[in-house]
Parts: C-alpha cells; sequence; structure tokens
C-alpha cells in the first residue's frame, strides 16, 4: 500500500465517527454491497490487514478507540466479497486523498518543532501535556537518551528502577543496567523479579512522576559538562597556556583540576589513549606534510618522542622509512607549527571519535 504511514490515523479517524455492530451472512446469489458504519468499516480494515500478515501499530490509537475496535471486532460475523472490497476502494480512496500526516501527540510535535522554538516553551508544553493525563508518559522517558535517565535511576527506589527497567525498550534497559554500580544493579534487577503484580495504573503513575521529575529540572545551556569543556579548550591550546591554566586550577580547586587533567587529550596521550591498530585510520585523514611536521616536532621533545614513535612504529615499514627521510628534509621545526600540526592530529582522532570509527582507551583501562 502505497499510504501505510497514514493507516492507522485514518483508522483512528473512522473509530472516532458512528456506532453500531455488523450481523452479516453469506448469500449464495450475488448481493450489492452493504452498507456499513465508518467503525465497522475500520473493524473491517483491520481484520482484512491482519489476515494479510500487514503488522499494524495500533497501540498509538487512543486506548478508548483501541478497545472500541476490539469490542466492534468482537461483534463481526461474516462480510460478503462484494461488501470487503468496497470498503478497500474506499479505505484506498481515502488514502490516496492526503495531502499530509501530523504526527499526533505533544511528543511528535515536539519533535517536529525542535529548533524552531526555545527550549523554556517546550519543556512547558510538556509539562502541561503530563497534567493533562491524556499523554503517555512512557512514550517520553523511552525517547529520552540513556544520559538522561541514569542520575534518576540512581536516586530513585529500588523498587521505581525495577518498574522503570520493566517498561522501557529491552535494549535501553540493558544499557542502563550496566550502567549501574554492580550492587545496586544486582539489587534491581533482584526487584524486576517483584513486579509481576504491579497494575497498570500505578506503572503509569510511577511514569508520569518520572515525567515531571525531569521536566523539573531547568533546561541547561551547555550540552557537556564544565570539565569536558575545559578539557576541549585546553586540548587545543598552547603547551605553556595549557600548564599555566593547570597550575592554577590546582591551587583553586584541586579536585576540579584533576577532573579535567583526565579529560585533556593531547598528543602526548597517544600511545595510551589510542589502539596500535587505529594508526592507519588516523594516517589516511591528515595530510601527509602535516603528519611531517607533527612528527618532526615531536620527536625533537623529550616528552613527546614516544608518541612519534608509536605513530611510526604502527604504519607499514615502508611509510614509516619514507616519513622519516622527510622529518630529516623537514629539519628543525618552529613550536608554533609544531603545536599546530599536533593539533591537527589529535582534531583527527577526536573525528574518528564522533564517528565511530575509533574509541578511546579510558586511562582506568
Amino acid at each position: 500500500m502505497a499510504a501505510d504511514q497514514f493507516a492507522v490515523p485514518a483508522l483512528g479517524q473512522a473509530m472516532g465517527l458512528g456506532t453500531g455492530s455488523l450481523g452479516t451472512s453469506l448469500g449464495t446469489a450475488p448481493q450489492p454491497a452493504r452498507t456499513l458504519t465508518p467503525r465497522e468499516k475500520a473493524a473491517v480494515i483491520v481484520r482484512f490487514l491482519l489476515a494479510e500478515g500487514t503488522s499494524l501499530p495500533l497501540s498509538s490509537l487512543p486506548e478508548h478507540m483501541q478497545a472500541a475496535l476490539t469490542e466492534q471486532i468482537g461483534q463481526m460475523r461474516l462480510v460478503d466479497r462484494v461488501t470487503l472490497g468496497q470498503v478497500v476502494d474506499d479505505f484506498l480512496t481515502e488514502l490516496e486523498q492526503v495531502g499530509l500526516s501530523f504526527p499526533g501527540g505533544i511528543e511528535g510535535a515536539l519533535q517536529v518543532m525542535d529548533g524552531h522554538i526555545s527550549a523554556n516553551a517546550a519543556s512547558k508544553l510538556r509539562r502541561l501535556a503530563g497534567a493533562s493525563g491524556k499523554a503517555d508518559p512512557w512514550d517520553r522517558l523511552t525517547a529520552l537518551p540513556v544520559e538522561r535517565l541514569i542520575p534518576v535511576l540512581e536516586e530513585e527506589s529500588i523498587e521505581v528502577a525495577a518498574v522503570m527497567l520493566s517498561k522501557l525498550p529491552v535494549a535501553k534497559s540493558a544499557e542502563l543496567l550496566g550502567k549501574l554500580p554492580g550492587d545496586r544493579a544486582r539489587r534491581v534487577a533482584y526487584a524486576v523479579s517483584l513486579t509481576g503484580n504491579v497494575d497498570p495504573e500505578t506503572v503509569r503513575r510511577i511514569g508520569a512522576s518520572l515525567v515531571m521529575q525531569l521536566d523539573a529540572q531547568p533546561p541547561r545551556a551547555f550540552e557537556s559538562g564544565p570539565v569536558e569543556r575545559v578539557g576541549a579548550i585546553l586540548n587545543v591550546s598552547g603547551a605553556q597556556t595549557r600548564d599555566d591554566v593547570l597550575a592554577g586550577l590546582e591551587a583553586e580547586d584541586a579536585g576540579f583540576a584533576a577532573q579535567v587533567r583526565k579529560a585533556i587529550f593531547t598528543f602526548v596521550h597517544l600511545p595510551s589513549r589510542i589502539s596500535a591498530r587505529d594508526i592507519p585510520k588516523i594516517i589516511r585523514i591528515v595530510e601527509q606534510p602535516v603528519m611531517v611536521t607533527a612528527l618532526t616536532a615531536a620527536q625533537a621533545d623529550a616528552d613527546l618522542a614516544e608518541a612519534a614513535e608509536f605513530i611510526l612504529a604502527n604504519m607499514s615499514q615502508r611509510m614509516a622509512q619514507g616519513l622519516r627521510e622527510e622529518m630529516v628534509a623537514r629539519g628543525k621545526v618552529k613550536a608554533k607549527d609544531g603545536e599546530e600540526a599536533m593539533n591537527v592530529v589529535i582534531n583527527a582522532v577526536r573525528q574518528l571519535e564522533a564517528s565511530g570509527e575509533l574509541v578511546l582507551i579510558k586511562e582506568d583501562e
């Protein structure tokens, strides 16, 4: 069907119109198509599509429509071929006339308007939708990233955390469970086994409470935390500036300075943070003259020489020999030029990390 994405909204529209039931029987002689109510037509279409093996996301309809549709299907008996053909033709004609489809629900609307309205307006709309009780809070929770859900999972009671993991999709629940401390993860996993008798209304109230808790948090102006932002700035700063800033941070807040040091990733960290098999990927996206400049400058510095040798040792011998010859021909490199070239290499690593082609090794690993 060319317009499958409009089928469920069209059924929803049909379910909102007309009432009645159908008790028809198949005659032996041809007969004209029977006149059905909109609700009966919706039941016929659903039964027909399910019989053909089509998967219909009927759960996206409001619950009262799902109930009415199911009741109507229960009242139906037999429908003759002429009537079935007429109903299908009418339904296809209606679908072909659809020119635009709206997402339905406040969450769908907010996804469409993402980036076009302010964060405060979006948060207010979500709170109003949650207060109205019309929206399913678990749809909202399912759409949230794991990073937003982890603090809630850590702070809530074991019982609420167990309901949350039971209600969310399995893949997301597994990821959340893997990010919890071992003892709490075990307790939450055991509590899941005790959720068999929790009634749907309790689950809905828990979801609504969690959504209100998340919406009560003020929107953040920055996507990353202060540690990551300072670390990113110092990554591309000069060595002298970086050392001076870190020394100042040590004097002001030693704990924050220690976290920033862990977030910093510079040329000297390549041997400890990059897998040897990823070096060819970096070589491919860094222009050779820039790589020669970076390696030449690094080899002349006792603190950076290990990183330069690490790169040269993890490429083909022929390429490494060619680079060494170019490094000799390059001669002495100005400190500024060397830092700029090394920053290009680090930016290449960050680019590969962002695209998922490379994973940085954590210090504790």
